[in-house]
């Protein structure tokens, strides 16, 4: 038999370091896993009242971020939003923007420098080497996740760390309220007035391109045209805001190619008034077949029957056109009868 002493010096298997990896690699095998370094403490390992200095210094920057949220919002309710000051280098900007941007900034600074020195000065910095597996995830492995999982809340010292862990939560809570300022600049809610336009009993048919009350001679058979309620004028301050919910397309069917009573009953003479904002997202439709009384918008091709109560027969709209009531007025011209039933424009009154 042959002792350890006889045995070549290269067959001698390599001495391996508390965790499992190689001591050092073979000389004869450059390939060979060098292994960890020896770890060295820091100096918060060793010393607890350093220890103490970084969890000071990590809980001033979540304090420091929780007083940056604190000047956000107060910035927010108290600089006008025209206030305009100088600043070197930057020169005349607004102070709102200043102080929001430098307040926002350093809230999101400090929480993020807190986390990182938190990490590198008192979290656990041990090596540890660990052999690949499978990617499907054995019993015993899941288990082995859980209690490393554990094992590095416990290291970390949340537990034991109280300051930290106050100040870090105090520094999250407050941050999300500078987005829930920030919906103050949305403006009012609009209660109901998505649901009403200007249009009311009485109120005339003005073609959009002549800028004339519309009579019912005005529109032919099988012409598309385009209206507006009296009194609305393109310079007026809320045009743009009163057209995209009052806008009509004007069409003149034969009376007996109207599949929808109720649409007769609200037409003159076979002349149809629609909502011209499609029911997706808000579109305005502008093409229209006339030989089969079909509308189509150009956005995402939603297609709808004007001789059927103008509901959909193609695309992704979840709802007809609302139908305007119309009728004719003493003068001869064509006016409303009341404002739309229903909403005009994307279907929001559907969601509950």
């Amino acid at each position: 038999m042959s002792s350890q002493e006889d045995t070549p010096e290269e067959n001698l298997p390599a001495e391996q370091d508390e965790h499992g990896a190689l001591a050092e690699a073979d000389e004869k095998d450059p390939f060979a896993d060098p292994g960890l370094p020896p770890h060295e403490h820091r100096i918060q390992d060793i010393d607890e009242e350093a220890a103490r200095r970084s969890e000071r210094a990590v809980a001033f920057m979540f304090t420091l971020s929780m007083l940056a949220t604190v000047g956000f919002i107060a910035s927010f309710v108290t600089i006008p939003a025209d206030k305009i000051v100088y600043i070197f280098p930057l020169g005349h900007i607004s102070g709102l923007n200043f102080a929001l941007g430098m307040t926002l900034g350093i809230a999101l600074f400090a929480i993020g420098a807190g986390a990182v020195h938190w990490a590198r000065t008192l979290m656990s910095d041990v090596e540890i080497a660990d052999e690949r597996h499978p990617i499907e995830a054995e019993p015993e492995v899941r288990a082995k996740v859980h209690a490393d999982f554990k094992q590095g809340a416990k290291e970390s010292a949340l537990g034991r760390r109280k300051l930290i862990r106050n100040t870090m939560f105090g520094a999250l809570t407050l941050f999300p309220l500078s987005a829930v300022v920030l919906l103050r600049d949305l403006g009012p809610l609009p209660e109901d007035k998505l649901r009403h336009t200007m249009w009311k009993p009485g109120l005339k048919l003005v073609n959009m391109n002549t800028n004339e009350p519309l009579r019912p001679s005005d529109v032919v058979v099988g012409s598309l045209t385009f209206a507006k309620p009296e009194g609305l004028e393109e310079h007026d301050h809320e045009f743009q805001t009163e057209i995209a919910k009052a806008a009509l397309m004007i069409v003149r069917l034969q009376p007996a190619n109207i599949k929808d009573k109720r649409e007769l009953e609200w037409s003159h003479e076979g002349i149809v008034a629609y909502s011209k904002i499609c029911t997706h997202v808000g579109c305005p439709i502008s093409l229209y077949e006339q030989q089969t009384h079909h509308v189509l918008c150009p956005c995402h091709q939603s297609t709808f029957d004007l001789s059927d109560g103008a509901r959909v027969i193609f695309g992704p709209a979840g709802h007809a056109l609302p139908q305007l009531r119309i009728g004719v007025s003493d003068e001869g011209y064509l006016e409303a009868l009341s404002d739309f039933e229903e909403p005009v424009g994307p279907s929001f009154w559907e969601r509950g």
